[in-house]
Order: structure tokens, then C-alpha cells, then sequence
């Protein structure tokens, strides 16, 4: 970029400095949708012992929405709910959602930001913890969408038989979801007078 702002300090700055950034965040954004696909095959090569790559397990989750005519909100987010992993191992979930959320429906958010708690019915009662964590959630009116989204696609996901589709065949999904313009719901009128 060969213009730059003319402040050090954001109080500075004049309305044709944001109007650059803003013009250079756009120009920015329009590669998103190349950055998820790179990052989601980063998980190629992400934590050991599961009979297949944090890739492969993203890609039969996602191949399991698509198959079971999941929306391209649901399909995306089955594909990129474990993407946290490679920088937050113990918060992937928040991080994967907070990726999401300015682009699909607060639901689908909330369904990838508490996977993670969903999910440890599964297992977490091999190591003395309670499987039922999770009914904390129990009446939130997303609650059975993100069981679901766990038991149908995320936990049985693990199989290396499994024909998953190439991280080619969810391209357009990633494109269409990441290609719309972006809005962050916390910081709406709605949200500021809550």
C-alpha cells in the first residue's frame, strides 16, 4: 500500500485517514474466504492420536451437514468448528465462533461457540468429570440444534473409512458465507441500548 494515515495516535486521525483504512479493510476482507480455506488446511497436520487429521474430521463434519441438506451457514460452520484448535486448544470453540459470527445467523454462532461444552458428554465421564455439564444449557432455545449439530455430524466424525467430500467441494459454501458484508452484531444500536 503505497498511502498511509497521517496520525500515530487513532484520537488524531481525520476523516480521509478512516476513509483509506476503511477502503483498505474492503480490499482486505475480499481474501477472507482464501485465509478460512488456508486455515482450515492447516488442520492437516494438528493433534495426534485421533485416527484422523483435525482436517479430515472437519471435512466428514462438514460432509455430514451437507449430506443431510444443512444450510451454507451450517455447512460452513461444520467445516470450521474446530478451527480454533491450532491457536486456542482450550477455548477453540469461542475462537471458531467469534471467526463466524459477523457473517451467519446468531444461532449458528451460538451452536459452534458451545460445541465444545456439548461435546464433552461424550467423554468426560472417562476422566471422573460429569457428562451432563452441559444441561446448563438445557431451555436455551438453541440448546437441542447444538446437541444435534454434535451428535449427527461432530462426534461421529471420527472415521477414517468415511467418504468425505475434498476441502474443494465446501470452496463455493466458504465463498458465499465469507464473501457477504460482515457485520458484527454486538456492536449494533440493539446491542449498545441492551
Amino acid at each position: 500500500m503505497s498511502r498511509v494515515v497521517s496520525f500515530r495516535r487513532m484520537e488524531d486521525g481525520t476523516k480521509e485517514d478512516y476513509a483509506l483504512l476503511d477502503e483498505s479493510e474492503r480490499k482486505y476482507a475480499a481474501g477472507l474466504p482464501g485465509r478460512v480455506l488456508q486455515a482450515v488446511r492447516n488442520l492437516d497436520h494438528s493433534l495426534e492420536g485421533y485416527p484422523v487429521s483435525r482436517l479430515g474430521h472437519s471435512l466428514q463434519t462438514a460432509t455430514r451437514a451437507l449430506r443431510d441438506g444443512a444450510d451454507d451457514e451450517l455447512i460452513v460452520a461444520a467445516l470450521m468448528h474446530d478451527v480454533g484448535d491450532e491457536l486456542a486448544p482450550y477455548n477453540h470453540a469461542e475462537v471458531a465462533a467469534g471467526i463466524i459470527r459477523p457473517y451467519v445467523r446468531p444461532e449458528v454462532t451460538w451452536i459452534v461457540e458451545q460445541h465444545g461444552l456439548v461435546q464433552t458428554y461424550y467423554y468426560v465421564h472417562h476422566n471422573g468429570g460429569n457428562r451432563h455439564m452441559r444441561d446448563v444449557l438445557k431451555g436455551h432455545k438453541w440448546f437441542q440444534a447444538c446437541v444435534d449439530f454434535c451428535h449427527k455430524w461432530d462426534q461421529a466424525s471420527f472415521d477414517p473409512d468415511y467418504p468425505a467430500l475434498p476441502l474443494e467441494a465446501f470452496e463455493g459454501h466458504v465463498q458465499r458465507i465469507f464473501g457477504r458484508k460482515a457485520h458484527d452484531p454486538r456492536y449494533t444500536k440493539e446491542a449498545a441500548s441492551a
